[in-house]
């Protein structure tokens, strides 16, 4: 009896093919969007640990010049000789590569061991993957070893100086170990600071929000995926209502027929997620590269461009999508055991009965936005404000086919056809709802996240505009040049910008300082999020100092409150500035004042206000021998960083496409299972003289009514999740907040593309009504349907 049941229920997905690629294609593309997601979270954070690994950054201090980038090798030879353990690091970049050159015997990290270690007979050759060992090919010799980091090649540092005709160092690393009693630093190397390893940044931590922000839009795509197997799964039981009162007629005990059922979709259940899993891989092979360049332009971190099938990533998107089928069967199985025999032979029985939950869904959709409103009033962290936007987007679609009836039954009209138009419209509602909610959910997305992308992109640009207000920026690499090319300017009358530099704890967070020299250009461009009195002139005089906003959330301190700048020097903030893009905090002080607390120093980076920068640009590459590529104008450095803007919400625009590409075909797959279903609602109305293609054309101004109502519901809701993002999110996550800005014309377009969407969904299933024979309608008064 068993195998003869089974055999029963599969024989229906045989002669219903349409639901059957229906339901494999949502868990498909449910799961593969997922996995894709997973897949290159998951190739991200192998490659951050590879390179926590090979290259130990992070774990030690170091010493690091407090101008410029570079350490005279001669001044490590005076470390070792006083008794300072340091080992000496060269940091260089050839052909898109890191060249990391460190000295094998006394370094304190496992660099270059990854795969049984260095030769250190051959000191020439360098260690890292095959795609390094293809962009050094003709420079440098290169052994593979496939658990490098990605982008990265480390060697001998002997040979890297040879390689890139250096002489110098980057850095020392400091072991942890030292001798009691060696001299004081600065009495050895004044020119050197100690970078504590906190300061140094962690590429896993400043990318947790980004792999946060991609995880979400995973889930977001595969709930819009699942509706589409909800929806499927619930018309397969409608359609085989019949089936299920003969096998219960004939004795199949009901544990037995939900035994089978749950097994039948779970191997089906299974097969889509194999799909899904394959798919995924392509998705993440498509994006990797948008991905890597994102995060290399944001944070400095290299990404392996290679997929490796890694467990976590496609074991979590099978798990996911059984228990989301799961989870989409168990309204039906309980149906299915509560429904009495008899009920469940009526038309459209499911259906019908899940008109009447309307109001309790709704019910649980207030609750949930109440929660929403709940979280966003106590705050506190990243997963909560995640958690807010679940409830957020949940609760509003659940609330969807509760406003959806209640307008359509005030929709006006008089007339037989019209009122029937609109009743008829309500029937199809509860087949309807599954798709209709995932059609919200990326229409809400995509206008939520394309007001975030839009509004961040005219604050950063008017940011990159407050900030690269000097015509030109000049980098020389030793301070004497510097000096040099700060009187070349001053005698030829030019405003001169300075900028020093140097790194501390400042509020018990790690913090960049910068001197500046206060000018017109300082008080003419700079803007303040909020700001006290005087704010320039207590800076230039050293009373006080401006701090970027990340430095101001992190350390709860705001106007007025007074920071740790140096050793027993505490300063008043005059003023909290943007600091969009930037992860870290910033302290601007006078800098008369920079000066005396770090004498040390020296300015390296210059901006220069001129009217003829070309002119200006050519004079000083003649008369200071300043190479061509240290001189950078305003719109290279504008042009760079809307370049890295632009690429990395490139990610983000093609999971909005695909999130409404998925809720579109949702639209589909309904509307073509719900066609045959509609026949006998239909073929009284064709008898009483409606044509077969008004019926059809009735078909398309039904979808467009609903995609209409989706859309003014989504707008609402969309706005709601751009606030959420900026103003709670992105706080959460970077440490700074954006302006909402509204984009009328952008909605419009994406309304249009939501109708066009539905539009599109129901152009075959009206077709098909169109085209349907007269003889198949007239067979609905001849047989019981």
């Amino acid at each position: 009896m068993t195998g003869t049941v089974l055999r029963a229920l599969l024989s229906f997905w045989w002669r219903a093919p349409l639901q059957l690629f229906a339901f494999l294609a949502g868990l498909a593309l449910a799961t593969g969007l997922w996995s894709g997601v997973q897949a290159i979270n998951s190739e991200a954070r192998a490659s951050y640990d590879a390179a926590a690994g090979t290259l130990g950054e992070g774990q030690f201090d170091q010493l690091v010049p407090r101008s410029g980038d570079s350490v005279p090798q001669s001044v490590f030879v005076d470390l070792r000789r006083a008794g300072w353990l340091v080992s000496p690091v060269l940091d260089v970049t050839v052909n898109g590569v890191r060249l990391v050159g460190i000295e094998p015997l006394t370094t304190p990290t496992r660099m270059g061991f990854a795969a049984g270690g260095m030769d250190i007979a051959d000191p020439d050759t360098l260690l890292g993957t095959a795609a390094v060992a293809e962009a050094l090919t003709g420079f440098a010799v290169v052994t593979v070893d496939p658990a490098m980091a990605p982008g990265v090649a480390i060697g001998d540092i002997g040979a890297v100086q040879r390689l890139t005709g250096r002489d110098d160092l980057s850095r020392l690393v400091i072991l942890r170990a030292q001798p009691l009693g060696r001299p004081p630093l600065e009495d050895i190397a004044p020119g050197l600071a100690i970078q504590p390893s906190q300061q140094v940044a962690d590429v896993a931590a400043l990318t947790d929000s980004f792999h946060l922000n991609l995880t979400a839009f995973g889930l977001l795509s595969f709930a819009v995926g699942l509706f589409i197997v909800h929806s499927t799964i619930g018309l397969a039981f409608e359609q085989r209502r019949g089936m299920i009162r003969t096998l219960r007629s004939l004795g199949v005990p009901l544990r037995t027929l939900v035994a089978l059922i749950t097994l039948e979709m779970g191997l089906l259940a299974l097969l889509g997620a194999l799909l899904g899993v394959m798919l995924g891989y392509g998705v993440a092979a498509l994006l990797l590269p948008d991905v890597a360049a994102t995060l290399q332009g944001l944070y400095g971190a290299r990404v392996s461009g290679t997929l490796s099938l890694r467990p976590e990533w496609w074991v979590s998107g099978l798990v996911l999508a059984l228990l989301g089928t799961g989870a989409a069967l168990a309204g039906r199985i309980w149906q299915i055991a509560s429904m009495p025999l008899l009920a469940s032979v009526r038309p459209r029985a499911w259906s019908m009965a899940g008109s009447g939950r309307f109001a309790g869904l709704a019910l649980l959709g207030l609750l949930l936005l109440l929660a929403a409103a709940a979280l966003a009033a106590l705050g506190g962290g990243l997963a909560q404000a995640f958690a807010m936007l679940g409830c957020l987007l949940i609760g509003a679609a659940l609330i969807l086919p509760w406003i959806a009836a209640t307008l359509l039954r005030m929709a006006p009209g008089t007339g037989v056809v019209t009122r029937w138009f609109w009743a008829d419209t309500r029937q199809q509602l509860p087949g309807l709802s599954l798709a209709l909610m995932a059609l919200l959910l990326a229409v809400s997305a995509n206008i939520g996240v394309s007001t975030m992308v839009s509004s961040f992109r005219l604050t950063f640009v008017s940011f990159l505009d407050q900030r690269l207000a000097p015509e030109l920026f000049v980098r020389v690499e030793a301070a004497e040049t510097g000096a040099a090319l700060e009187r070349y300017l001053t005698e030829g009358g030019l405003e001169v910008l300075p900028l020093l530099s140097a790194v501390r704890q400042v509020a018990g967070q790690p913090a960049q300082l910068f001197g500046v020299r206060v000018g017109p250009t300082y008080r003419d461009n700079w803007q303040f999020l909020e700001a006290g009195p005087d704010v320039w002139d207590r800076v230039a005089s050293g009373e006080a100092v401006v701090v970027n906003e990340q430095l101001a959330r992190r350390s709860g301190r705001w106007v007025g409150d007074r920071v740790d700048v140096a050793a027993g020097l505490e300063l008043p903030i005059a003023a909290v500035v943007g600091d969009y893009g930037n992860p870290q905090g910033q302290v601007v002080m006078g800098e008369a004042l920079f000066r005396s607390l770090y004498p040390a120093a020296a300015a390296t980076s210059f901006g220069i206000r001129t009217e003829d920068a070309p002119a200006l640009r050519d004079a000083i590459i003649a008369d200071l021998a300043i190479p061509e590529s240290g001189i950078i104008d305003q719109a290279a450095i504008k042009a760079i960083s809307l370049d890295v803007f632009e690429r990395t919400f490139t990610v983000t625009a093609a999971l909005n496409v695909l999130t409404l590409g998925v809720a579109g075909f949702a639209m589909l797959m309904s509307l073509l299972t719900l066609a045959d279903l509609r026949v006998p609602q239909l073929a009284p109305v064709w008898a009483l003289g409606l044509t077969r293609k008004r019926l059809g054309m009735l078909e398309l101004a039904r979808a467009v009514g609903l995609g209409l109502i989706v859309f003014l519901c989504a707008l609402p809701l969309g706005l709601a999740l751009a606030w959420v993002l900026l103003s709670i999110v992105n706080v959460e996550a970077f440490g700074w907040q954006l302006p909402i800005f509204l984009f009328p014309a952008d909605y419009a377009v994406l309304g249009g593309w939501a109708l066009l969407a539905t539009v599109v969904a129901a152009a075959w299933p009206a077709w098909r009504l169109a085209r349907t024979p007269p003889s198949a309608l007239l067979k609905v008064f001849a047989n019981e349907r």
